[in-house]
């Protein structure tokens, strides 16, 4: 992303050149250009502006709208850890371009500092992280099932139409983006829609983030009392089954295991979760279009060979296993 680009971002919310104390670029994402600025009134913001013509999969498209609708559904039941939305615009062609300005949260994420962490703090963190999330899946979509963005077309009426739209998308982008996948496309689809049925269990469409994995939360404070300080990058979710965020939550793990974070979200959650059949049966869905998605967007992202190949052992055998537990 261009200076230019966000000076033109910051002109449009009257801040001037002098006003600005720091404009670094911040790593870690893969597909925003993402700029923090420290204002000299001491006013910290993230300001993110997307690909100008992106090549990507079907449901990034508009990817914006989903990260602005997350981080206002979720500001209340968050409890202080959601970036509030400064401004933001979805329009390439205004004067600024499509962007979104946010608060900065604290911390550094999660995962850069997970050897430092003593037992007590990551067992506190993990009971505290689970109540945040339990309290995410409290809130309930507007207008039915899906991305928000209506990248894949409206929100549906039932999550199983809408998952399957999801899925569907990923599979034409893998055939489309000729994306190395450990099986047919066409087996992949019809065990995906012979397990389908236990979809018709979720008739909430509760707020999913689906990236909730430890680089996208932050934790503050100094080994013995540490505490989370933000939970960021929104802009994958989704209005569907809340038991699709455990895919994120314990990555590559077994969220059954997950003893402290499953405490916290006890205490916070809508409705109990209980590790049923069908429950697993959804979780290697969700697996599957996780995976799904990683494998495929290697392409269009023109990832490096050591990237590529990486994925590909972490992840295949994963995908087949996940699958395997559907069939």
């Amino acid at each position: 992303m261009s200076v230019d680009a966000v000076t033109a971002v910051l002109a449009s919310l009257g801040i001037e050149d002098d006003e600005v104390i720091s404009c670094r670029p911040l790593t870690g994402g893969t597909y925003n250009a993402v700029t923090r600025v420290v204002l000299e009134d001491g006013r910290d913001w993230v300001v993110k502006i997307p690909p100008t013509h992106p090549e990507g999969l079907s449901y990034e498209r508009r990817l914006l709208v989903n990260e602005i609708t997350f981080y206002g559904a979720a500001a209340e039941a968050g409890g202080g850890v959601i970036p509030q939305v400064v401004r933001s615009e979805l329009s390439p062609t205004g004067a600024a371009g499509a962007h979104l300005v946010m608060t900065a949260c604290p911390g550094r994420p999660w995962n850069t500092i997970g050897e430092e962490l003593p037992d007590g703090d990551a067992r506190s963190l993990r009971a505290e992280f689970g109540g945040i999330v339990g309290r995410l899946h409290g809130v309930t979509g507007p207008g039915g099932f899906g991305y928000p963005s209506h990248a894949l077309g409206p929100l549906a009426s039932t999550w199983r139409a809408a998952f399957t739209s999801m899925t569907d998308a990923v599979l034409a982008d893998a055939v489309a983006f000729d994306a190395r996948l450990p099986y047919p496309v066409e087996e992949i689809r019809s065990v995906l829609a012979g397990a389908s049925d236990v979809l018709d269990e979720v008739i909430r469409p509760s707020l999913v983030h689906f990236d909730l994995w430890q680089g996208n939360v932050l934790v503050t404070g100094e080994p013995g009392a540490r505490r989370i300080g933000g939970v960021i990058d929104g802009e994958r979710m989704f209005w569907g089954d809340p038991v699709a965020d455990l895919v994120s939550t314990s990555l590559f793990g077994d969220p059954e295991t997950d003893r402290e974070f499953l405490s916290g979200y006890a205490a916070t959650a809508p409705e109990p979760l209980v590790f049923s059949p069908s429950v697993r049966r959804r979780l290697d869905l969700y697996r599957s279009y996780l995976y799904l998605i990683m494998l495929t967007e290697t392409v269009p992202r023109g990832s490096g060979p050591d990237v590529v190949d990486l994925t590909w052992k972490e992840v295949a055998p994963r995908l087949g296993a996940a699958l395997g537990g559907l069939a």
